[in-house]
């Protein structure tokens, strides 16, 4: 079983060959082929590599499948005895990605 560890928008993701993962949002369109080069740890059947931070030479292709957003959060705040409320929407960005190749 391979997999990488991956860091992309500021976190750090395990993903698989065939898996999907849902991250912040890309400027990339759907269909495109994009290349992880931040990776932080190879597993393969020949044993473990391990990056310092980043292991050099190593890369993950994905596909972007879908640009969405993600559900609608309601932020409410409020100061009891102060006449203060507010209601703020939010939905957050994200793309999907299908894991296509690790390599390292």
């Amino acid at each position: 079983m391979t997999y990488a560890i991956v860091q992309t928008c500021g976190k750090q993701y395990r993903v698989e060959e065939g898996s999907r993962l849902r991250v912040d949002a890309h400027l990339e369109t759907a269909g495109a082929e994009i290349t992880l080069d931040k990776v932080l740890l190879v597993k393969t059947d020949a044993g473990v590599q391990i990056g310092n931070p980043h292991l050099s030479g190593a890369k993950v292709m994905a596909q972007v499948l879908t640009l969405d957003r993600g559900p609608k959060i309601i932020v409410f705040k409020k100061r009891s005895k102060k006449t203060y409320k507010k209601t703020q929407g939010h939905r957050q960005d994200y793309t999907e990605l299908l894991i296509t190749k690790i390599t390292g």
